[in-house]
């Protein structure tokens, strides 16, 4: 799986995830995440799942982990380009409500221009 870690602005991470996310591919991205989120004021994740073709539940625990280290900062966390399976997944995994419909993120776009 390759993925793309992009800081925007001081407190802002995109991540693009792409591929297969499971518990193969995840233990490097974690790392790396969390060392931005220790070493970096970072008060906003935004989850870009648009090329995810297959995610298992070590995915959800990537994102539920990270949303825990930010808890204490106040840290937010936005979930765009859901497929309908995941965010089906997301829905019964407590996450529905940090998924962002194509509509709010053209707005998000469009914020950052």
């Amino acid at each position: 799986m390759n993925s793309i870690i992009e800081k925007i602005g001081d407190q802002t991470l995109i991540i693009r995830l792409q591929g297969e996310l499971d518990h193969h591919t995840i233990k490097l991205l974690r790392k790396e995440i969390s060392f931005c989120l220790v070493t970096q004021p970072i008060r906003m994740i935004v989850w870009d799942l648009k090329n995810v073709s297959f995610m298992d539940s070590s995915g959800i625990g990537l994102i539920l982990g990270r949303m825990r280290e930010m808890e204490p900062f106040g840290g937010q966390t936005m979930i765009v380009h859901a497929s309908p399976t995941i965010r089906k997944i997301f829905q019964y995994a407590g996450l529905g409500p940090y998924i962002v419909t194509a509509e709010e993120t053209l707005k998000i776009e469009e914020v950052n221009k």
